[in-house]
């Protein structure tokens, strides 16, 4: 049924990105051989997939943890900018302070994890203590977010002698992570977010704390009956999981732009949410579906070069499959066979 189920989201979704691309004239054999080049015509192309992957993959390890609770946490975007921000702080208040390069990162990491997991709590307060929707409030603590970032690159942080949108000065080179020649993602990153990853399948499908988190996502008054707060597990939830944005955002400024910019967030939080959903919230399809999503979005730098069509085509097809797969899910809830 699983299989017949993603071969039904595969077929709409091609057929309904095919059909798009015809009516613009354009061949979709074409745009299948460009992305496919853009992905793997090369090692340091692939990487460039992986890189996009880490981020994303721990947004989505971290939105399972608030679907699971019940809750919509659109404030990830906040959550992976208030990690940056926490992150390069760090690194830039240690660099003269005693600690080695790889221990300052490893404390940017926790610092990252850590303003994740207030920003989130922020948000998880201002809805169980104030009535606050959490999609209302992680809005606005998004934007709050994004002016904070602003703020610390054009006041204090500015680049010496000028403020610029390209950001912050660079981190001194010994605290970039270390990356093999012709890789654009370090490896520590790839096990940090892997680690990451399996953490959450473990706790979400096999702990006590996870079997309470998923009670109250599904029947909060029920679980108040069995003695499992709601509002508690509900506030921890959205905390765990913004505590791996915010290692997403840490990760962006120490390993990607290795300085903190006003775009570090590149909009991974929001495309893990269509990971999500796409992923019927199981953590494994999430993984999976992450690598997919990422492979589009670096392929996607190809389409103007090569064909001259713009790169939000990927965006296009993404969103044809997230729809694809409520159209399948409806289908099949009336009775439909795939």
């Amino acid at each position: 049924a699983l299989l017949g189920r993603a071969a039904a989201v595969a077929a709409l979704a091609g057929g309904v990105v095919c059909l798009l691309l015809g009516l613009m004239g354009i061949s979709p054999a074409a745009v299948a051989v460009a992305m496919g080049t853009g992905v793997f015509s090369s090692w340091l192309a692939f990487t460039h997939v992986l890189s996009v992957f880490v981020p994303l993959l721990l947004c989505a390890a971290g939105l399972l943890f608030t679907f699971r609770a019940g809750l919509w946490n659109i404030g990830i975007e906040g959550q992976v900018m208030a990690g940056a921000v926490a992150a390069t702080a760090v690194l830039r208040a240690g660099t003269h302070g005693p600690l080695p390069p790889g221990g300052l990162l490893a404390l940017a990491m926790v610092s990252a994890a850590l303003g994740g997991a207030l920003w989130g709590g922020l948000a998880g307060a201002l809805k169980i203590k104030g009535g606050v929707n959490e999609i209302f409030g992680g809005l606005g603590l998004n934007f709050l977010a994004q002016g904070v970032i602003l703020y610390l690159i054009f006041g204090p942080w500015k680049r010496a002698g000028i403020a610029s949108m390209s950001g912050t000065d660079l981190f001194a080179r010994p605290l970039w992570p270390a990356a093999p020649p012709g890789w654009r993602v370090a490896p520590a990153a790839l096990a940090v977010a892997g680690g990451l990853f399996i953490v959450t399948w473990l706790v979400l499908g096999y702990s006590r704390f996870g079997l309470r988190v998923t009670a109250v996502g599904r029947n909060p008054r029920a679980a108040a009956l069995y003695h499992i707060p709601p509002g508690r597990y509900a506030l921890a939830a959205i905390a765990c999981g913004a505590a791996l944005a915010g290692v997403a955002g840490g990760l962006q400024v120490a390993g990607v732009y290795h300085r903190l910019i006003p775009a570090v967030s590149s909009g991974y939080g929001y495309l893990a949410l269509l990971v999500v959903m796409l992923a019927a919230y199981r953590p494994w399809r999430s993984l999976v579906i992450s690598m997919f999503f990422a492979a589009l979005a670096a392929a996607s730098i190809q389409l103007p070069i090569v064909l001259q069509i713009d790169s939000s085509l990927s965006g296009v097809i993404q969103g044809a499959c997230v729809l694809s797969a409520l159209a399948v899910h409806g289908w099949r809830r009336r009775g439909g066979r795939a």
